[in-house]
C-alpha cells in the first residue's frame, strides 16, 4: 500500500524559544499540523510587496521568450525597487503595444486609400471628407444615397467612394460603415509605427534584463509564503504560561528524526496512534516514475486515510484506455514529437516532471497499441515487418465489443477486490466478494453462453451481496433488507460496464476519420490533376492535425472518467483530505 502510516506527535517547549523551535520544525518539514486553537485574523502586509503582486510580477518575467543568467548569489536586494521597475515596464509594454494595435490598424484601412494630406477645413467651406470603401455589387444603394459622393478608384473587387457632408451621414444612407482615415497621412503613420517600434524593442530588452532577478523573486515568494504559514502554526499552538504545545501528523518512517529533533532542542515528545473515530491525512507514496498517476488521484478526489491507493492502478489503466482511444501509431509517434519538444519546459515544476512521466507512459502506450492494430495515421503499416505485428482489426465489431467489455467488467472486479481488502475486518467485505462474483459470473456466461453453473454462481454471488451488504459487525436478519435495496445497484453496475463500450466507439471513430481523411485526399487529387497534389496534402495536414487534437482530448477525458467514476464507485468509499507538511518551499536555480 502507498498510504503512509501516521502517528499523532505532541511537542511541548519553552514559549521564550517558540519563534526559533517552529523556524527549525518548518525547516524539517515533516509535520501535518493539527490545530490547537483558531488562528487569529492578520493585518495584511505591506501592499507594495503584497504576495499577488509578486506572482504578477515573476509570471511576466517568466512568461518572456529570452531570459538571462540568474542572480543567485546577492547580498543586497531591494525588493519594492525591483518590483516597481517591473511594474512600470509592464505597463509601458502594455501602452506600446495597445498603440501598435491602433497604428497597425489605421494604416491597414488607410493604406487602399493611398498616401494623402486631407485639406484643411476652411478650405472646403465647412464641409469634410468621408471616406468609404463599397463592393461593387452595393453601388447601386449609394446612387440612391442623395449624398455628395466621388468614385476616386474603383477594382474589380471594390469602389472607392468618397462623401463630401458636414456631419457624417446616417449609418442607413450607406451600404457599409465608413473607413477611418483620421487626419494623419499614411507615410506620417507609417513612421510612428517604426519610431514605436524601436521603442517596444528597447522595453522588451529591459524585459529581457530584468529576467535575470526570477531567481531572487521566487526566493522572496516563497520567503513570504513560508513566513505567512509560520505565522499561522504560530497562533495555532497551545500557549500556556511559560511553555507551548504543538501537535500533528507525522509518518512512522520519520519517527526517527523527529526523535532526534525533540532530543537536540530539549522538547518534551508524546508519539501517539491513531483513534479509530479519528481520520488522518493521506500522504500519499508512490515510486518517482508513478507518481503522474497519484497527480491524477490527488487532482479528482483524495482516498481515505484507512482506503487505499488507486495511483497504481489508475497510471496504468488510464494509459490502456487512452491507447486504446488513439488506436494509431502514427499519432502516437507524433504526441511523442510533442512531448520532445516540451521536454526541458516540463521539467520547471515536479508536478509537470510527474504528468511528463505520465505522458511518456501514455506514448509508449498507444504507439504499442497502434502496432498491434496496425493503423499508421489510418493507412496501412509501411513495411512488412509491422504488418505482421497486427493482431487486432479494429473493423471486427463482435471481437472489439467482446474486449471492451471485458476490459471493463475485469476493472470494475479489481475495484471490487480493493474494497473487499479495505473491509476485510467487516462483512460488507462479503458484499464486495459477492458483486466480484456476479460479475465474473455474468461475464463467462455472455463469453460462453449461459450453463447452469453460470446460473447457480450468479446466484451465490447475488445472494452474497443481500446477505452481507451489513455496515454493522454482527449478521441480523433485518439487514437483509438492507441487501435487498443494496441489490438494485445491479443495473448501475450494468451500465457501469457498458460505459466501457466508449473505448471501442471512439477507437474506431478514431481509425474511420483518419481512413476518411485519406480518402477523399486521394479522391481529390485524381480529380483535380495539378493543384490537386497541393489539396491533397492540405487535406491530410488539416484532417489528421484535427482528428488528432480530437483523439488526445477524447482519450484525457473519457480515460479519466472511466478510472474516476466508474471505477471510483467501486473502489473508493471514503474521501480524506491531503497531508499538507509544516515546511519551507525550496527553490532551485532558473535555468534557461
Amino acid at each position: 500500500m502507498s498510504i503512509l502510516q501516521l502517528n499523532k506527535i505532541s511537542l511541548v517547549g519553552l514559549t521564550e524559544q517558540k519563534p526559533r523551535l517552529l523556524d527549525a520544525l518548518q525547516q524539517l518539514g515533516l509535520m501535518h499540523v493539527i490545530p490547537l486553537q483558531e488562528a487569529e485574523q492578520r493585518q495584511a502586509a505591506d501592499d507594495s510587496v503584497n504576495p499577488e503582486r509578486l506572482k504578477r510580477a515573476l509570471q511576466y518575467l517568466l512568461s518572456s521568450r529570452e531570459k538571462r543568467r540568474q542572480v543567485v548569489r546577492l547580498r543586497q536586494f531591494n525588493l519594492s525597487e525591483m518590483l516597481d521597475r517591473i511594474d512600470h515596464n509592464r505597463s509601458q509594454r502594455l501602452d506600446l503595444m495597445s498603440r501598435r494595435d491602433f497604428l497597425e490598424k489605421r494604416i491597414a484601412d488607410l493604406t487602399p486609400w493611398g498616401d494623402f494630406a486631407l485639406p484643411a477645413l476652411n478650405d472646403l467651406a465647412g464641409q469634410k471628407l468621408w471616406f468609404y470603401l463599397v463592393p461593387n455589387y452595393k453601388m447601386p444603394a449609394v446612387e440612391r444615397s442623395g449624398l455628395t459622393w466621388h468614385c476616386v478608384h474603383r477594382d474589380n473587387r471594390h469602389a472607392y467612394i468618397v462623401v463630401l457632408s458636414e456631419h457624417e451621414p446616417d449609418a442607413n444612407r450607406m451600404p457599409v460603415t465608413r473607413t477611418f482615415t483620421g487626419t494623419i497621412p499614411l507615410s506620417q503613420l507609417e513612421q510612428n509605427l517604426e519610431d514605436l517600434e524601436i521603442e517596444l524593442e528597447a522595453v522588451e530588452a529591459e524585459r529581457e534584463a530584468l529576467t535575470r532577478w526570477i531567481y531572487q523573486l521566487q526566493r522572496c515568494i516563497a520567503d513570504t509564503e513560508d513566513r505567512a504559514f509560520l505565522a499561522e502554526v504560530s497562533d495555532q499552538t497551545l500557549d500556556y504560561e511559560e511553555i507551548f504545545a504543538i501537535q500533528g501528523w507525522v509518518a512512522a518512517n520519520y519517527l526517527l528524526e523527529i526523535r532526534q529533533f525533540a532530543e537536540e532542542n530539549h522538547l518534551v515528545l508524546l508519539i501517539e496512534q491513531p483513534e479509530p473515530d479519528e481520520l488522518p491525512p493521506t500522504l500519499l507514496d508512490n515510486p518517482e516514475k508513478l507518481q503522474g498517476g497519484q497527480e491524477l488521484v490527488s487532482f479528482f478526489q483524495m482516498p481515505g486515510y484507512r482506503s487505499w491507493d488507486p495511483s497504481r492502478v489508475v497510471f496504468f489503466s488510464f494509459a490502456a484506455f487512452f491507447a486504446i482511444i488513439m488506436s494509431d501509431a502514427g499519432y502516437a509517434i507524433l504526441m511523442g514529437l510533442v512531448l520532445a519538444y516540451y521536454w526541458k519546459d516540463m521539467a520547471a515544476s515536479e508536478t509537470s516532471r510527474r504528468l511528463r512521466s505520465l505522458a511518456v507512459t501514455l506514448t509508449g502506450t498507444s504507439l504499442v497499441w497502434g502496432v498491434l492494430v496496425g493503423s499508421y495515421f489510418g493507412a496501412e503499416a509501411p513495411v512488412e515487418f509491422l504488418a505482421k505485428l497486427k493482431i487486432l482489426d479494429l473493423q471486427d465489431f463482435d471481437a472489439m465489443m467482446r474486449f471492451s467489455i471485458t476490459f471493463g467488467a475485469l476493472h470494475l472486479v479489481l475495484a471490487n477486490l480493493m474494497m473487499a481488502w479495505v473491509r476485510r475486518t467487516r462483512l460488507e467485505a462479503w458484499a464486495s466478494v459477492g458483486w466480484t462474483v456476479t460479475i465474473l459470473s455474468a461475464l463467462a456466461g455472455w463469453l460462453q453462453g449461459f450453463h447452469l453453473i453460470h446460473w447457480l454462481v450468479f446466484g451465490a454471488g447475488v445472494a452474497t451481496v443481500v446477505l452481507m451488504s451489513n455496515q454493522q459487525q454482527q449478521w441480523q436478519l433485518r439487514n437483509v433488507i438492507w441487501g435487498a435495496l443494496a441489490l438494485t445497484n445491479i443495473t448501475k453496475l450494468f451500465g457501469d460496464i457498458l460505459s466501457y463500450l466508449r473505448l471501442f466507439a471512439l477507437g474506431l471513430a478514431s481509425a474511420s476519420l483518419a481512413i476518411t481523411f485519406n480518402q477523399l485526399s486521394v479522391d481529390v487529387a485524381n480529380a483535380l490533376p495539378g493543384i490537386g497534389v497541393f489539396l491533397q496534402l492540405l487535406i491530410l495536414l488539416t484532417g489528421h492535425l484535427l482528428n488528432f487534437v480530437l483523439t488526445v482530448v477524447s482519450g484525457v477525458i473519457h480515460g479519466l472518467r472511466l478510472n474516476l467514476i466508474e471505477f471510483y464507485n467501486w473502489s473508493l468509499a471514503d474521501e480524506g483530505y491531503a497531508f499538507r507538511p509544516f515546511s519551507k518551499q525550496e527553490v532551485t536555480p532558473w535555468t534557461t
